[in-house]
């Protein structure tokens, strides 16, 4: 991460929240969750509007400045696309480093390290990850996002013009849970997990499907961290030596609201 481009403080911030990312299935994923949340029916929701890969590049690269008049920054950081959008996050991460955690918080959505499921069954591995990404962003939290992480021969390039493209396919090892049921993506999984329009009920239980793949999941690929699966998926997160690791998108929204209302009462 370069030098900070400013090193001002922007204390003149609304209840704004940027959500910056290339995915447009997560944009809009995150979008929606806060969006119908009733405590942030406030806020102001800023996300890229273009669809193709290198207009969103360019885009976000041009809401760089605009962000200091954010609360709230929801930084995608997967591997796959952090190459081309680390210009623009370094922009970003210089306008705001001065109110980083004061007038201004981060929130990372990501996938995780490389060698996450070679290492030994061992989550040791994510805190040289998470580490990593505090040295550049000063997150206030981190969200692993297991619908984000591919194994290096998921990912595939567009064979016309060899410009990388997000897949909507769902990671390998996930995929046997949604067995029977037809055409199922990514994109329709998200959309089934957030119940938009649906009940509180409804999102309740389909919150509790979700934490029940979880928590099956994470038993059978990390068993040495069994006692530590329940505070994964909690609130809290679990701490990985001096890191601290949250699963997208349990408790995410309370994360938000939490943080723009820190951010508010710090400004006063």
């Amino acid at each position: 991460m370069s030098a900070g481009l400013d090193i001002l403080s922007h204390p003149n911030r609304t209840d704004r929240i940027h959500i910056l990312t290339l995915d447009n299935i997560l944009a809009i994923d995150v979008y929606e969750r806060i969006h119908c949340d009733p405590r942030m029916k406030y806020c102001q929701l800023v996300r890229p509007q273009k669809t193709q890969i290198k207009e969103t590049v360019a885009e976000i690269d041009s809401m760089a400045r605009d962000t200091i008049s954010s609360r709230v920054l929801i930084i995608d950081v997967r591997k796959r696309t952090l190459t081309m959008l680390q210009k623009a996050y370094n922009k970003i991460v210089g306008y705001n480093r001065r109110d980083f955690n004061k007038l201004c918080y981060t929130i990372l959505i990501g996938d995780g390290p490389v060698n996450l499921f070679q290492a030994g069954k061992s989550l040791d591995v994510f805190v040289s990850h998470l580490s990593s990404h505090r040295v550049d962003y000063h997150p206030a939290v981190f969200f692993y996002d297991p619908f984000l992480h591919y194994e290096p021969d998921e990912i595939r390039h567009r064979a016309i013009d060899d410009e990388f493209i997000l897949p909507d396919k769902l990671p390998r090892r996930l995929a046997p849970y949604f067995k029977g049921q037809n055409d199922v993506t990514v994109s329709n999984v998200r959309r089934f997990f957030r119940a938009t329009g649906r009940t509180e009920q409804v999102r309740k239980e389909r919150l509790e499907i979700l934490r029940g793949l979880y928590r099956e999941r994470i038993a059978e690929q990390f068993p040495h961290h069994k006692d530590q699966l329940k505070a994964w998926l909690s609130r809290g997160g679990i701490r990985l030596a001096s890191e601290k690791l949250h699963l997208y998108p349990l408790f995410f929204e309370d994360w938000v609201y939490d943080l723009i209302e820190k951010a508010a009462q710090r400004q006063i």
